[in-house]
């Protein structure tokens, strides 16, 4: 059974259809990267399964549950996390306050110092415990939102961009932290422009074109797909 699906999921925004009959499905313990050109409806698409737009038709399954018009908050509580594209950090906090806010419910409080601790050196942050996190590079600020949102301990992990603004370093880095949450048993979800880190990480990848899935299957088949080259330069017709 399917850990995330969608039916026939649509949503209009006055009369853009931004999201068209889009039938996904999510497998447990995948990492799947939803990619495509500007506008394609990725983000909207995100926002739905996280309950931030509501669709106009259709519906969302989680874990064999409709959660279709579950609030957001509702849908975290039932192991769903996020990291977005933009850090939603707590700047003026340091780093470690910053994990144990994320963990502090979270955690038995004797065990809060040591898997704070755990995180740091997975996120490898252990030795900017103590900064400021406004003082971080960008791509470490990414880092410590992963794990802010790994904090809640989800099944599954949604992110959004998760490397934009890093270097080719940082972004091999960020690749082996997912994949080692996924051979944890984290399934994760990624909207991604990078190809090299979709080809890192990815089992599967979609392609969303005018709100529409346009294909599906593993990097290898979307790179070698013509229809896809096809829209990424413009030349598809919608």
């Amino acid at each position: 059974m399917a850990i995330l699906e969608t039916r026939q999921l649509n949503k209009h925004f006055g009369g853009l259809h931004v999201t068209g009959n889009v039938d996904f499905a999510l497998e447990p313990g995948e990492m799947h990267c939803l990619i495509g050109p500007n506008g394609a409806g990725k983000s909207t698409f995100f926002r739905l399964i996280l309950g931030e737009h509501m669709p106009d038709s259709g519906h969302i399954l989680y874990d064999g549950s409709d959660i279709t018009r579950n609030k957001p908050f509702e849908r975290i509580r039932r192991g769903i996390s996020v990291k977005f594209q933009v850090p939603g950090i707590f700047k003026e906090l340091s780093v470690r306050q910053n994990l144990e806010i994320a963990l502090q419910h979270h955690v038995a409080p004797l065990m809060l110092h040591e898997e704070i601790d755990r995180l740091l050196e997975f996120l490898k942050l252990s030795a900017d415990h103590m900064q400021l996190a406004g003082n971080l590079s960008h791509g470490q600020k990414q880092w410590l939102e992963i794990g802010m949102a790994v904090a809640l301990k989800p099944k599954l992990l949604l992110l959004d961009e998760p490397t934009a603004g890093m270097t080719p370093d940082e972004t091999f880095a960020t690749g082996e932290m997912l994949q080692e949450l996924n051979r944890e048993g984290m399934t994760l979800l990624a909207v991604e422009h990078d190809m090299a880190f979709v080809r890192q990480i990815a089992h599967q990848v979609t392609v969303l074109h005018f709100g529409k899935v346009f294909a599906q299957g593993t990097i290898d088949e979307i790179v070698a797909d013509e229809r896809v080259t096809a829209i990424y330069l413009g030349e598809a017709d919608a």
